[in-house]
């Protein structure tokens, strides 16, 4: 262990759609077989490094998985996202292991009342918040959220926690019983007619923010005919391959795109505590648990199973 890094004692570690595309070899040029991932996680601290005086053994923490390096003029001073930066986890070793050693800037400290499950479910609960907070959600707005997997769902749950009226736009007849059964409206683009079903939401105002979270071109196709007239687009998706956009649409309707991508520490703590504070139903989120020797099977599950939430490896 080097100086200002800390030990890990790994508790719980959610599968997201990322380590999913790295298990089936899309990651590749990043991701260098045999390494181990994961960066949704919870864990307790086992030991501390030379130089860290923040942190003590016993604390349960989660990781901001970011590895900022060296900030380049182009960053603008958001190394978040900078030029340099490293995704732990991804282009170094991951949480999916006993013991994990990060660097002892990357930690946020979980309070004892919220749960070392739901405490790997801050990083993607952040990644909420973060899209929220860039899209300028306000009090009785009406977003719209195109994609109702797990982040798609933890978008509209942080903006209908701000006051927003949300309907989320889903195509998967599982995932919407499921979407419904926590009370918000929903929309099947395969079925209704999306523009009209927004119209009759919203009144006829159409959405002040519309979040694209399904990374697939019909939501790109839908995401610019939904806001009113200098309403916000808010691109949550990985977008890798360019698509069609209506760019005539942002002339038209003076609309504003505005690109998110992961998270900062505000963000972090914005999702601990709301999470802490038991105002999200998170704990419906988690699909299944299950023992970190069985990671292969939650793999294929996950493939034969696309209407789960979310699923969290157990470690010790």
């Amino acid at each position: 262990m080097q100086k200002g890094e800390v030990r890990l004692k790994m508790a719980y570690v959610g599968v997201c759609g990322t380590d999913v595309h790295i298990y089936h070899g899309k990651m590749d040029a990043r991701v260098k077989p045999p390494q181990i991932i994961g960066h949704e996680v919870s864990g307790v601290i086992d030991e501390v490094g030379e130089g860290v005086t923040d942190w003590k053994v016993g604390e349960n923490v989660t990781v901001r998985p970011l590895n900022p390096g060296v900030e380049m003029p182009a960053d603008n001073g958001f190394r978040h996202i900078g030029q340099n930066l490293k995704f732990i986890g991804i282009d170094s070793a991951g949480g999916m292991q006993q013991y994990w050693t990060v660097p002892a800037f990357t930690l946020h400290k979980l309070p004892e009342n919220l749960s070392l499950q739901l405490g790997a479910m801050i990083e993607p609960l952040a990644v909420a918040c973060h899209d929220v907070r860039l899209g300028e959600v306000v009090s009785g707005e009406n977003a719209i959220v195109i994609g109702g997997g797990p982040i798609g769902l933890l978008v509209a749950l942080v903006a209908r926690q701000k006051g927003a009226n949300v309907m989320i736009s889903e195509v998967n007849k599982n995932r919407i019983e499921f979407i419904q059964s926590l009370d918000f409206q929903t929309v099947n683009p395969m079925e209704q007619d999306l523009v009209k079903t927004v119209e009759e939401f919203t009144n006829g105002a159409m959405a002040d923010v519309v979040f694209e979270v399904s990374g697939v071109q019909a939501g790109v196709t839908a995401m610019t005919q939904l806001p009113k007239v200098r309403g916000r687009i808010v691109m949550v998706a990985i977008h890798s391959e360019p698509k069609a956009v209506d760019l005539f649409r942002f002339f038209w309707r003076e609309i504003k795109l505005i690109g998110a991508r992961v998270y900062e520490p505000e963000d972090f703590d914005e999702a601990i505590a709301l999470a802490a504070s038991g105002t999200l139903p998170l704990d419906k989120m988690i699909t299944q648990v299950s023992p970190l020797e069985d990671a292969k099977k939650v793999f294929e599950t996950i493939d034969q199973n696309p209407a789960g939430m979310k699923y969290l490896l157990e470690i010790n």
